[in-house]
């Protein structure tokens, strides 16, 4: 059933499907998922070609626009857009501290959700698109991790895609978790440093706050821990185009004076708490390092090793110097099963996953060398998220694709640069630029 209301400016209808939770075995078990579809008001009775929108993470649902915010409203100018919740995420059956228990125990949930990843949410996609274009072609938007799900929809249901437009989500063919992260943690300590660069008076404030944790024990109001390794993965927000000052209005008025001495002040403890929290998308620290799970070798917490090779990420070391403190990125570590209150009750499911050795390959490289979809991808220099290099040598890997290598925006371009930004990418996709 179908319900369909208005927001100005455009026609939305909430749509809900049912696929198969394991896609190799169609009359097994279903789960339901879930997307909104947006048609520009004066269009709602046209029969548009279809656009679907693939959301970064995983484990983000799709963005919750009101009217024609940012790239949509370019996108409604001639496309009718789905913007799908991703199988675990927003309105799709949602998979969490409170809902996986109903699986089973730990490796129950593990086997579970390896059914969550780039190539089940295109066998998904597949499903959807023969329900609502009838079977014909439709345009994939992938943001990030949604970039990711489009070069396997490449690799194995081309048929399905009359283009592919990616911003930020090229990635490695071949490379992995470790491989990924090598790359990762010097584009961090960049980011870092262009940071305090922009605003030196956060040195010694971060310094401060760093020394605080390490010798008090703090508990943020919804419970969780806060350590000084939780406090430097707030660093997360320096690959967003707005992330530094954000950051930066974050740290000017951490401590208050109280009675008993320096505290860190409700209102830091509030805004830090709602930067550190899964619940709203534990998939993301479920399954983050599986996205890059390819072979027989398991990803083993990638994150957390590789970050012993890089000693100058060690607060207490850099604390017993005059050195500035590094903020790290997008990476997922088991402390954080400790730390987090909705992370915690899938601590042992995540141990799991990590030490899984059955990953199948995401991409087919062959078919990716013989591609005929037109594909166009935004490439951001020096992308905190994804590697740049990673993402230019698959660009070349995958014939046709054009990209759009640019320094004005960081990964969240496709929202900042909004109209603009997938304007340019259509038009690459058809040879208009």
């Amino acid at each position: 059933m179908t319900a369909s209301y208005r927001q100005p400016g455009v026609v939305l209808t909430d749509r809900h499907f049912t696929v198969p939770l394991d896609h190799d075995d169609p009359a097994g078990e279903t789960i339901e998922l879930y997307a909104r579809e947006v048609v520009a008001s004066g269009e709602a009775q046209q029969d548009l070609p279809w656009l679907i929108y693939l959301q970064g993470g995983p484990g983000f649902g799709a963005n919750r626009f009101i009217g024609r915010q940012a790239w949509l409203d370019r996108a409604l100018e001639d496309h009718r857009v789905l913007l799908l919740d991703q199988r675990g995420t927003g309105c799709s059956t949602p998979a969490n501290r409170q809902t996986l228990p109903l699986r089973g125990g730990p490796a129950e949930q593990a086997d579970y959700l390896t059914h969550f990843r780039a190539d089940a949410i295109v066998r998904d996609c597949e499903v959807i698109r023969g329900q609502v274009t009838g079977g014909a072609r439709w345009t994939v938007l992938g943001q990030s991790f949604g970039g990711f799900c489009t070069v396997n929809y490449l690799s194995s249901a081309p048929e399905g895609l009359a283009a592919a437009v990616i911003t930020g989500g090229l990635p490695s063919l071949d490379a992995h978790a470790d491989d990924v992260y090598r790359a990762a943690y010097p584009r961090i300590e960049r980011k870092v440093a262009a940071h305090y660069a922009r605003y030196p008076q956060d040195v010694e404030r971060a310094r401060r706050i760093a020394d605080h944790l390490l010798t008090h024990d703090v508990t943020l109001p919804n419970g969780y821990r806060l350590t000084v390794e939780a406090f430097q993965s707030l660093g997360i927000m320096l690959g967003g185009s707005e992330g530094t000052h954000r950051l930066h209005h974050l740290l000017e008025d951490a401590f208050v004076r109280t009675a008993q001495g320096p505290a860190l002040s409700d209102a830091f403890q509030e805004a830090a708490q709602g930067l550190l929290s899964y619940a709203g998308h534990p998939l993301y620290a479920l399954v983050h390092e599986a996205t890059y799970g390819q072979d027989e070798r398991p990803t083993d917490w990638s994150a957390e090793r590789v970050r012993a090779e890089f000693p100058q990420f060690d607060a207490a070391k850099t604390l017993a110097g005059d050195g500035p403190l590094l903020f790290t990125g997008e990476s997922i570590h088991p402390w954080m099963f400790d730390c987090d209150p909705a992370l915690r009750p899938l601590r042992e499911t995540a141990e799991l996953l990590a030490a899984r050795t059955d990953w199948r390959p995401l991409y087919d490289p062959a078919r990716l060398a013989a591609n005929d979809v037109p594909v166009a991808a935004a490439v951001y220099h020096d992308d905190m998220y994804v590697d740049t290099a990673h993402a230019l040598e698959t660009a070349r890997s995958i014939r046709g694709l054009r990209t759009w290598v640019t320094d004005e925006f960081e990964h969240d371009g496709v929202r900042a640069g909004g109209p603009r930004v997938l304007d340019r990418l259509l038009a690459l996709t058809r040879d208009d630029v």
